[in-house]
């Protein structure tokens, strides 16, 4: 079977996890790309990401994508 057809059987998710740094404070969390409520900042409490009714706006700094 040629690889174009697997492509189109098993689609790939879009959404991912994000490992965010904060920029109030330099923490480092993962937050999911399509967060559906807001992720605030566990040490400092600063807003990091927040749902947009899809992907979720992130506020901090992507350092790394997550599989």
């Amino acid at each position: 079977m040629p690889q174009y057809y697997r492509k189109i059987l098993i689609p790939r998710p879009k959404s991912k996890f994000l490992r965010v740094r904060c920029n109030n404070c330099g923490n480092e969390q993962i937050v999911f790309s399509h967060a559906s409520i807001p992720v605030r900042c566990l040490v400092c409490g600063t807003l990091i990401a927040e749902p947009t009714g899809g992907k979720a706006r992130i506020v901090g700094t992507i350092i790394k994508e997550l599989e």
